[in-house]
C-alpha cells in the first residue's frame, strides 16, 4: 500500500485527489450516473475520483509497474493491447502501422477494453476505454478536441454502443431502458494534464446497466 511519501510524490494527484484521501473510504460518495451526465457536460473532469482505498492500491500499482516495464505506456502496449509499435527514439509517443488514417473507421486500428482502474462510480456503470493507434486531433493550447474530432468520435460511440444498446432485447424481468441506448451512453477524453498514459490515445466509455453479452462482444475479437 502507498505511504504518505508515495503519495506526495506520485504525479498527478490532482486537488480533489488529495482532499478525496484525506476523507478516507468512510466519507466517500460514488459518482451516480446524474452526476457523470453534469460532470462530462461541463467538461469538469478534474473531480472524476477513486475510492481513496483503491486510489492508493492505484499508486502502488503504478510505481511497481513503472519499475518492471519502464511506464506505464510500455505495460499497456505490451499486456493489454499487444500493439507492435514502429520504431521511434520515443517510446513514448509511440505510432503504429495503420489500415486507416481516420480515428475509430477500421477495427484493427482500435481497441476496445475495460478499465482496469475505474473510476470511484456506482455498480451500474461500468468503465470502458477504447485505444486508437491514430492520434485524434485536438485544438491548443486547451488539449481539448476539436469540434470535427468531437463528431467523429460521437458518430463513433453511436455506432458502436448506443445503437447495439437501442436494439438489445432485455431478459425478462430485467429493468432498463433498453429502447434508448443513448441515455445509458456517456464518453469523454481527457484533456493532457489528466491523462496516466499520455502517449497513447484513448478515449473513455461509461455504461449504464451494460448486459453481460454486449460488454462480451464489445471487449471482444470483434475484427
Amino acid at each position: 500500500m502507498a505511504d504518505d511519501a508515495e503519495l506526495a510524490a506520485f504525479p498527478g494527484l490532482t486537488p480533489t485527489d488529495r482532499e478525496n484521501l484525506a476523507a478516507g473510504d468512510e466519507n466517500f460518495k460514488p459518482h451516480n450516473w446524474q452526476d457523470l451526465k453534469e460532470i462530462i457536460a461541463t467538461n469538469n473532469l478534474a473531480i472524476l475520483k477513486r475510492k481513496p482505498s483503491d486510489l492508493r492500491l492505484y499508486i502502488n500499482w503504478t510505481n511497481k509497474t513503472k519499475a518492471t516495464y519502464g511506464s506505464i505506456t510500455a505495460f499497456v502496449l505490451t499486456e493489454r493491447l499487444r500493439w507492435e509499435a514502429l520504431p521511434s527514439v520515443n517510446e513514448e509517443s509511440p505510432s503504429f502501422q495503420c489500415n486507416n488514417t481516420v480515428p475509430f473507421v477500421d477495427p484493427t486500428d482500435y481497441k476496445i477494453l475495460l478499465n482496469h482502474w475505474p473510476y470511484g462510480f456506482t455498480s451500474d456503470v461500468t468503465h470502458i476505454v477504447v485505444w486508437s493507434k491514430i492520434r485524434i486531433p485536438e485544438q491548443k493550447p486547451e488539449d481539448n478536441l476539436t469540434p470535427e474530432s468531437v463528431a467523429l468520435v460521437q458518430g463513433f460511440v453511436q455506432r458502436t454502443f448506443v445503437e447495439p444498446l437501442s436494439s438489445h432485447r432485455l431478459k425478462p424481468g430485467v429493468s432498463g431502458d433498453s429502447d434508448n441506448g443513448s441515455n445509458r451512453v456517456l464518453w469523454f477524453r481527457n484533456w493532457t494534464g489528466l491523462q496516466s498514459v499520455r502517449g497513447l490515445e484513448h478515449v473513455h466509455v461509461l455504461v449504464r446497466d451494460a448486459p453481460k453479452d454486449l460488454l462480451d462482444w464489445w471487449v471482444g475479437d470483434r475484427v
